[in-house]
C-alpha cells in the first residue's frame, strides 16, 4: 500500500514530466528530506522549509521523518537511485552512511554558511546543523521532587511510569550507555546497562519506537520520568504539556546532528540550497527561539532564552558541561545491541 508521502511525491514528479517532457521520474520528482519524527518534523515544517522554498523559487520539496538506521536501509536498498535526497544524522548514522560509500561530498567551496559554523560543525562529508542534548524529563504534576540522577528511574513509586526509547533511536542507544557506565560498563561494553534494565522493567510503562514517540506518550499521560531530548520537550511546554527537563548529575548527553547530501541523488543542487538554508544564520536563530529551541552551530547566533539559562551560553560552555559520546567505538556493536535490546526487553 502507498503511503500519503509516496503519493504526493509521485503527484509532484507526474506534473514536472507533463511540464517538461524530457525529464525522468528521477529528475523529476521533488526534493525529499528525511528529517527526524515529532519535533523535528515540525520545526523543520515551520522555519527551514518555507526559507528553502524562498531561496529557491518556491521549489517542491516533501519531508519524509524517520529514524536514522531507517533512512540508510532505504538509500542502501536503491543506491543507484536513491529515494531521498538528505538525510539527517547524528553520530553513529553518520559514520555508518560514510562507511557504506552513502553519503555525497558537501560543497563546502560554494557555501557562505559553511565557514560561519564552529569548527565542530564542519565536516565536508556534511556539517552539524545543530546539537541535540539528551536528559531526564518529568511531568511536575505528578514527580514532586525532581530528578537528579539516571538511578531515578530505578526508584520504586515510578513502577509503572517510566518511559524509554528502543536502541535503534540514539537517545535510547546514548541513555544505555550512560547506565552501562554508571554500572562499571563503557562505549565498549554495555552488559551492565542490560543487566541494569532487567531490573527497570517493573518501572517501565512503554518502549517508544523513537523520541517522537516517547513524547507523546507524555501528552497522553502514558509516562511520568524519561530521558528525553531538551528541544522536544519545550516543544510540549509551549502546548501546555506539564513536563520538564533537567541534566542528571552524571551529565546529560549531547551529540552534534549532521545533514547529508546522498550520493547519486537527482536532486543535488536543491540539496545543497537546503542544507545552505538549515546552517543559515537566519534559521539557525529562529529555531533557537520557542517554541523549537534547537542548539545551534553558526557561530554567528548567540545563544539566548532558555537555552541559555538551563543548556549553555554559548558551544564552549556545551563542551564543558556535557557527556560527548564515542561513538566510533559504539557503532562497532551497536546493531548487536539493538538486536538484543529488541529481544530482551519486552513488556
Amino acid at each position: 500500500m502507498l503511503d500519503r508521502r509516496t503519493l504526493l511525491t509521485t503527484a509532484l514528479s507526474l506534473g514536472a514530466m507533463e511540464l517538461f517532457p524530457g525529464l525522468s521520474f528521477a529528475q523529476a520528482r521533488p526534493l525529499v528530506f528525511a528529517t527526524f519524527t515529532g519535533s523535528w518534523e515540525e520545526a523543520h515544517k515551520a522555519v527551514l522549509v518555507p526559507a528553502f522554498r524562498k531561496e529557491t523559487n518556491n521549489a517542491p520539496i516533501v519531508l519524509d521523518p524517520m529514524l536514522s538506521v531507517d533512512q540508510i536501509a532505504k538509500v542502501s536498498a536503491a543506491k543507484a537511485n536513491p529515494p531521498i535526497d538528505v538525510m539527517l544524522h547524528d553520530p553513529g548514522p553518520a559514520l555508518t552512511a560514510l562507511a557504506q560509500d552513502l553519503v555525497e561530498p558537501f560543497p563546502v567551496e560554494r557555501s557562505a554558511a559553511f565557514k560561519e559554523l564552529i569548527p565542530d560543525a564542519q565536516d565536508p562529508h556534511g556539517p552539524a546543523a545543530f546539537f541535540q542534548v539528551v536528559g531526564l524529563t518529568y511531568n511536575p504534576d505528578t514527580v514532586k521532587t525532581p530528578p537528579t540522577s539516571w538511578a531515578d528511574l530505578w526508584r520504586p513509586e515510578y513502577k509503572g511510569r517510566v518511559g524509554i526509547t528502543n536502541m535503534n533511536s540514539t537517545l535510547g542507544t546514548g541513555f544505555m550507555v550512560e547506565i552501562a557506565k554508571m554500572h562499571g560498563g563503557s562505549e565498549s561494553n554495555i552488559d551492565p546497562a542490560f543487566k541494569a534494565m532487567e531490573k527497570l522493567k517493573p518501572n517501565l510503562s512503554a518502549v517508544a519506537a523513537n523520541p517522537g514517540a516517547l513524547a507523546t506518550l507524555f501528552q497522553q499521560g502514558q509516562v511520568d520520568i524519561s530521558p528525553g531530548n531538551f528541544n522536544a520537550i519545550q516543544i510540549l511546554k509551549a502546548k501546555g504539556v506539564p513536563v520538564e527537563f533537567v541534566a542528571p548529575k552524571e551529565g546529560a548527553i549531547a551529540f552534534k546532528t549532521l545533514i547529508q547530501i546522498v550520493k547519486n541523488s537527482p536532486n543535488r543542487e536543491l540539496a545543497f540550497k537546503l542544507i545552505e538554508a538549515a546552517i543559515s544564520e537566519p534559521v539557525q536563530t529562529r529555531l533557537m527561539q520557542a517554541p523549537y529551541l534547537v542548539v545551534p552551530t553558526n557561530t554567528k547566533v548567540k545563544m539566548t532564552g532558555e537555552i541559555a539559562r538551563v543548556l549553555a551560553k554559548d558551544t564552549d560552555d556545551l563542551k564543558k558541561k556535557f557527556v560527548f559520546q564515542d561513538w566510533k567505538t559504539i557503532n562497532a556493536q551497536r546493531p548487536a545491541w539493538i538486536e538484543r535490546f529488541n529481544r530482551e526487553i519486552k513488556l
